[in-house]
């Protein structure tokens, strides 16, 4: 959950920046990306929220076993 959350936050605080200060904004590189989406919306905000956060839930099903062998492994020995 906290990883999923993370990325959702920090994706929706990048899309924030972008709008605050458009001279800056990156969304154009990776927005061109997104088949179907030619501009900022509402539709691709919500999602590149869901992405993300699937992302965060993708990297725990890998991390969190992985870390708990290894964690695991270290009390045995």
């Amino acid at each position: 959950m906290a990883t999923g959350l993370f990325l959702a936050i920090t994706f929706s605080l990048c899309v924030a920046f972008d709008l605050l200060i458009p001279r800056y904004a990156m969304y154009r590189a990776w927005l061109g990306r997104v088949p179907g989406v030619h501009r900022l919306t509402l539709r691709p905000f919500l999602r590149g929220l869901i992405e993300s956060s699937a992302c965060g839930w993708f990297i725990a099903l890998i991390w969190v076993p992985l870390y708990n062998v290894f964690l695991l492994g270290r009390r045995q020995s």
